[in-house]
């Protein structure tokens, strides 16, 4: 793995090259380095206001991330107008690369940190919607019986464990905590994450795949009925169905 000098080294280099590439008119670093969170296992992140065309400079800066930092793979995660380009780096460092139109360019939310240039005013964050979040849980979970009922059981797996995730995000979205990625995780109390134990699944087993399901319907219907009682009450004959015979 990566040392923190090697991670701490690489971002100085990142943020030079920036502060002397024309097309770069403004450069800040994010993530819990931002925000003096980061600790031993936290990657590097950093966020480019660009004059050029982003093509263009993603496609240079990429040629350099795999000439002189030697990355191994690179792929993109599209966020409105802004591209984040995510590298893997040799010891597992993971740099993630935001490229900005210079318009764009500015906080999204309490990690940034300005290096240099200016940005635009901080943009509200908008939370996860509530009624999204909801929706792909039910989704996971009518689509995990159907899967089960087909006999894909790796299938029923995934959607599963995807409720379970969507689980969490309501959970976390009730207590103010991050949504995505299972970020605010960590922060929920053991009375929401114990019974959460129980929706593991254990083999692919038709019966532990049926137990485990149900087990992750009713701990959503909990989160359901803590979050929203009036779409609790809503979906609650949908769920018993889909838990029905398992």
């Amino acid at each position: 793995m990566f040392s923190v000098e090697e991670r701490d080294l690489i971002r100085q280099r990142l943020l030079h090259l920036a502060e002397h590439d024309p097309a770069v008119l403004a450069a800040a670093v994010t993530g819990s380095h931002a925000t003096d969170d980061e600790d031993r296992w936290s990657d590097v992140d950093l966020a480019f206001a660009v004059s050029d065309p982003l093509d263009a400079v993603m496609h240079r800066w990429t040629q350099q991330m795999y000439r002189d930092f030697a990355a191994v793979h690179h792929w993109d995660l599209p966020s409105g107008s802004v591209i984040y380009r995510v590298f893997l780096l040799p010891h597992c460092l993971e740099v993630d690369l935001a490229f900005s139109p210079e318009a764009d360019f500015g906080p999204r939310g309490p990690s940034w940190r300005l290096m240099f240039g200016q940005s635009a005013p901080s943009q509200p964050v908008m939370s996860s919607d509530h009624d999204a979040i909801a929706g792909l849980a039910w989704h996971h979970a009518l689509h995990g019986r159907i899967s089960i009922e087909r006999g894909r059981y790796w299938q029923a797996e995934h959607w599963i464990s995807a409720m379970r995730t969507q689980t969490i995000a309501l959970a976390c979205q009730r207590l103010g905590h991050a949504t995505s990625y299972a970020k605010g995780a960590h922060l929920l109390p053991t009375n929401i994450t114990a019974p959460l134990e129980t929706t593991l699944v254990r083999s692919l087993d038709e019966a532990e795949l049926r137990r485990a399901l149900s087990a992750a319907v009713g701990a959503l219907a909990t989160e359901l009925t803590r979050t929203d009682a009036a779409l609790a009450d809503r979906l609650r004959p949908v769920l018993i169905e889909l838990a029905a015979g398992t």
